[in-house]
């Protein structure tokens, strides 16, 4: 059965976790996926197993969370690999013509370019979703996968089933809708978007995981309900699978003590006597 631990908050932890280096040594370039749009990416050396960090919807590899597992990670001595999906961040292409699967090749071309051994990935809120389908469908050398917040499935459950008629009608009608974001300026949702989100969807059956699931979940979440991590461990078929519900965490999980509890979440992940 999986694992489920309830965290109240607070900022227990913190005394111990890595802190970010002040000044990050990391190699940085340009993947082209293949059709002259180029993929920015970021890499640090080291040691042992490494871990590859999947950013979010509309966010890039800039973020708290990517900025603490760099300094997390070059503190320890360990790979670490970050990088922008197409029409994200510094990568080349539009966001608008972004896909799921599209994001997700993304994803398998600069994690094998760049990353090729068994790997944890750290997948938060979409990149979760592409994290699990990485491993249950590409077969991708996962050593272990940790979601923070982890959306598989959000645009048909989060997206589709939540909008108006009329939200669906302009999709529908127009290919694409401008959703407001209280994260910034609205986005657009488009058709593509949701109909290949329908040839991803992991939640309707079991989830062929086997490696070890971390899941980090916010319970004041207004994003990811707290009850879809419990689906997500629900579905996924390997014994090792644990969650860890933050009462008062918010969709980013980024404060000190969040980020204290994902370095501690990952540190037991990393051993290279076992896991």
């Amino acid at each position: 059965m999986p694992a489920l631990v309830l965290r109240c908050g607070g900022a227990d932890g913190l005394a111990d976790a890595p802190r970010a280096a002040a000044a990050v040594k990391e190699e940085a370039g340009r993947l082209d996926r293949g059709d002259g749009v180029e993929l920015a990416w970021r890499h640090i050396d080291g040691r042992g197993p490494g871990v590859v960090f999947l950013g979010g919807f509309n966010s890039d590899m800039t973020g708290s969370k990517a900025e603490f597992l760099a300094g997390w990670c070059e503190a320890r001595g360990t790979p670490f690999l970050r990088f922008d999906y197409s029409g994200h961040g510094a990568s080349g292409g539009r966001f608008e013509d972004g896909t799921i699967g599209r994001w997700a090749a993304d994803a398998a071309a600069v994690i094998g370019a760049l990353a090729p051994g068994p790997r944890v990935l750290v997948g938060s809120s979409m990149g979760g979703w592409i994290a699990l389908l990485l491993a249950a469908r590409r077969r991708l050398p996962v050593r272990a996968l940790v979601g923070i917040a982890p959306a598989p499935d959000f645009t048909e459950d989060l997206m589709w089933a939540e909008f108006s008629p009329a939200e669906r009608e302009a999709i529908l009608r127009d290919g694409v809708w401008m959703r407001p974001s209280e994260y910034g300026a609205p986005y657009p949702i488009t058709r593509a978007l949701i109909e290949d989100g329908r040839d991803h969807l992991l939640l309707r059956g079991p989830i062929q995981v086997d490696a070890p699931l971390r899941i980090l979940q916010g319970q004041a979440d207004p994003d990811v309900p707290w009850r879809h991590a419990l689906r997500i461990a629900e579905a996924a078929t390997g014994g090792d699978v644990r969650v860890h519900l933050v009462k008062d965490g918010d969709h980013r999980l980024s404060r000190p003590q969040d980020l204290a509890l994902l370095g501690e979440t990952l540190a037991p992940l990393l051993r290279e006597d076992g896991l």
